[in-house]
């Protein structure tokens, strides 16, 4: 019966929690107060009682949070220099030492009771609210689809190549509630009336677990963004390129990108690592883009292949492939930064292999 306690504990948690949340929303009245934003540029007056993300939200600023607001994935950072009280349970896990000592607080966790002063990255009054139609569904591996959406609300966007947007994801089957789920664009930005996703399943996830088995095409779906500090720098540097799985989306939008805006004199190494042949897709846009431009290179390597795959590529891991053509292939004169997508551990295991060999200037995005 020891299994019954935690549970005991967990519910009356729970309970005392809901309850707590109603004597407040009926006994106290905050009446209206002051959001300052980053020192006055923006000034909102509002009605208190709601959480700060929330509140931002109903004015049209939105803070990326990837849970909807219930304070399990640690997105929804800003920082605020009022005083709000001690950090709650429900932060500590999602903030280092450092981002608390810069006033850095869960804007999903903070009631607004009173004045605030807090700081918001600039990139964030460009974000909104959009509505559109999925256009196409496409399978590009056995676990891994294009989406593709028409904007109708407003009917164009404008984002930077390797910025993404959060979906949101409707109540269904046993999902009561709505969540939003960060996706890197994957189209250009020259595309401003449509967006495309690349989206990889992920067993048991909620939000994938949806856009496989309920999306349809001709559904409509609503998105907020762009958001995302992932792009590309105007340097003349060589570009090294490295992606795995779904990460190839804001590289693929970046490559495609460059090409609109006719920047093909730049050097970009692009790796692409899988287990099998069947992990592979896009190789074919990629040959093509290669044959156009002289200066780009697609390298996809594969980890673990098939006998049946009859693969003549590269081998190993990405990093491997990649330590290989730095120390080989690729000019060591040249200047040169990174751009990363994919796993925490492919990243991590890519940046030490990348200052292994000088290069520090690196980017990257990694998908959780």
């Amino acid at each position: 019966m020891d299994f019954l306690a935690p549970l005991i504990v967990s519910s009356l948690s729970a309970g005392l929690a809901l309850m707590i949340s109603i004597v407040d929303a009926i006994v106290n009245n905050y009446g209206e107060v002051e959001i300052n934003i980053n020192k006055g540029k923006k000034k909102l007056k509002v009605k208190g009682g709601s959480p700060l993300l929330q509140t931002l939200a109903a004015q049209n600023i939105f803070v990326p949070s990837a849970c909807g607001g219930r304070g399990s994935c640690g997105v929804c950072k800003v920082k605020i220099f009022s005083d709000v009280g001690p950090y709650l349970p429900t932060e500590l896990p999602h903030l280092s030492k450092e981002e608390m000592a810069s006033n850095v607080r869960l804007s999903c966790q903070i009631k607004v009771k009173k004045d605030l002063q807090i700081e918001l990255p600039e990139e964030l009054f460009k974000a909104q609210r959009f509505k559109g139609i999925v256009e196409s569904i496409k399978d590009l591996t056995y676990d891994i689809k294009e989406i593709r959406i028409r904007l109708v609300e407003p009917d164009s966007i404008d984002f930077l190549a390797g910025q993404y947007i959060q979906l949101v994801i409707p109540p269904y089957g046993k999902v009561e509630q709505s969540v939003q789920r960060a996706y890197s664009i994957s189209s250009p930005p020259s595309d401003s009336g449509h967006i495309e996703l690349v989206i990889r399943l992920v067993p048991g996830g909620i939000a994938t677990t949806y856009v496989f088995n309920y999306m349809k095409e001709g559904e409509i779906v609503e998105f907020v963004g762009p958001f995302g500090e992932f792009y590309m720098r105007n340097t003349k540097a060589d570009m090294i390129m490295i992606a795995g799985g779904s990460g190839m989306a804001p590289i693929k939008s970046i490559v495609l990108d460059m090409i609109d805006r006719k920047i093909k004199d730049r050097n970009v190494w692009f790796f692409f690592g899988a287990r099998s042949k069947r992990d592979l897709f896009y190789v074919e846009l990629f040959r093509t883009i290669e044959k156009d431009w002289d200066r780009f290179h697609f390298i996809p390597a594969l980890s673990n292949p098939n006998p049946e795959d009859d693969w003549t590529g590269e081998l190993g891991l990405i990093t491997e492939v990649v330590d290989r053509y730095l120390m080989n292939k690729i000019p060591k004169e040249s200047e040169k930064e990174a751009y990363l997508c994919g796993s925490p551990g492919m990243i991590n295991a890519s940046i030490q292999v990348l200052q292994k060999h000088g290069i520090n200037k690196i980017y990257y995005d990694k998908f959780a």
